[in-house]
């Protein structure tokens, strides 16, 4: 589990059950959890998101409880940690992150493409720099039945054929937006968190409509493909969200390591960009998309009893092991 060294600022918040498997939001600060559940100052909250409907006033209630030695902590050992926050709404983010793009565009070139691998790179480089000053951010939707825990194990489906990793970045809305500015953006952002938006390589684009384009319901929806947490951040605590590094390791070997400093849209024009069309409300998710390092890159998908460790500075770190179903 994630400790206390692992995270920045003095607490966070999450979902714990006990042994007698009952929900309840929690304040982690180092090795101990405090019910909030039973803290009159925070309101008595059943759930995190009910902390994130009140975060401005919350917040210093939380700062409060969290030097508060004399209330019933318990040992974060022995709870259960669920997923951090039950959204509403599952916002994602795709081709976010320049290595990334510029890795899979050279990697899947024209067999006539007459360019050098030096210039193909450089091409679509400036590409990329012309999309960052010039276009938008490219969002889809997902399904919040899709999140699992940080620790909980991940069922690969048997119609699965190319089960594939993608650790981000994600920020957690408080205040709701709608059609706000990129410059006030961060102002509606409570916390970040991590998941890890496995995709279904082989379902991605529909082989039997191919106009259509791409069909996320079936790549990114199953059960357990994004395993969220292990905890909610505060963003008072996340100095720079555009300088964090996003690191998975797949049975200890390194796969992905980049700066989200690498984002061709960084987290203000994403929940901008996303609050143009939907009303964001507390609770939801905003996935700020993956860096270089996916399977495809490495020729090297999931597995049967393959294990993830996923870590973004400042906020944790999740476990989660490959089950294939039936198992």
């Amino acid at each position: 589990m994630a400790t206390q060294a692992q995270l920045s600022g003095p607490f966070a918040l999450g979902t714990f059950a006990d042994a007698d498997g009952a929900p309840f939001p929690g304040l982690v600060a180092g090795d101990l959890v405090l019910d909030l559940g039973q803290a009159p100052e925070a309101g008595n909250p059943s759930t995190t998101r009910d902390l994130l409907e009140r975060w401005e006033e919350t917040l210093p209630a939380l700062h409060r409880l969290a030097q508060d030695g004399d209330r019933p902590w318990r040992p974060l050992e022995g709870l259960r940690t669920l997923p951090p926050v039950e959204p509403r709404q599952l916002l994602q983010s795709g081709a976010n992150y320049r290595q990334h793009v510029v890795d899979l565009a050279v990697a899947h070139r024209s067999p006539d493409d007459t360019r050098t691998v030096e210039q193909a790179r450089a091409d679509v480089a400036a590409m990329m720099d012309r999309r960052a000053a010039e276009d938008q951010p490219y969002m889809f939707i997902g399904l919040p039945s899709s999140i699992t825990g940080p620790y909980d194990d991940v069922v690969l489906p048997a119609w699965c054929t190319k089960p594939d990793w993608e650790l981000e970045l994600v920020a957690v809305i408080g205040r709701p937006a709608y059609r706000v500015g990129p410059e006030e953006a961060l102002a509606h952002v409570a916390a970040y968190t991590i998941a890890n938006d496995l995709t279904a390589r082989e379902l991605v684009f529909r082989k039997d409509m191919p106009e259509i384009g791409t069909d996320w319901l079936r790549c990114k929806n199953a059960p357990g493909f994004t395993p969220l947490g292990p905890y909610l951040v505060p963003a008072a605590f996340v100095t720079d969200p555009s300088d964090l590094q996003v690191t998975l390791k797949l049975n200890g070997e390194t796969m992905q390591d980049e700066s989200t400093k690498d984002m061709i849209f960084d987290v203000a024009r994403m929940v901008s960009y996303a609050s143009q069309t939907t009303r964001l409300l507390p609770g939801d998710l905003v996935l700020t998309g993956s860096p270089a390092g996916n399977g495809m890159h490495w020729g090297r998908l999931l597995r049967d009893g393959d294990v993830m460790d996923g870590t973004v500075t400042g906020l944790g770190a999740q476990r989660t092991r490959c089950v294939a179903e039936g198992r």
